[in-house]
């Protein structure tokens, strides 16, 4: 599985089950994708 992070979001590559396992891991983190991008997102 890939995860391509850029300026637009988040872009998950693999199998089904491989992004709904990552998503629901990264949704014990951050309530809201918004969160998560905000977070990665590079700081200017």
């Amino acid at each position: 599985m890939k995860i391509y992070i850029n300026e637009e979001g988040i872009t998950l590559v693999g199998k089904a089950w491989e992004i709904v396992q990552k998503l629901k891991e990264y949704n014990k983190e951050y309530e809201l994708l918004t969160d998560w991008i905000q977070d990665i997102a590079p700081k200017k």
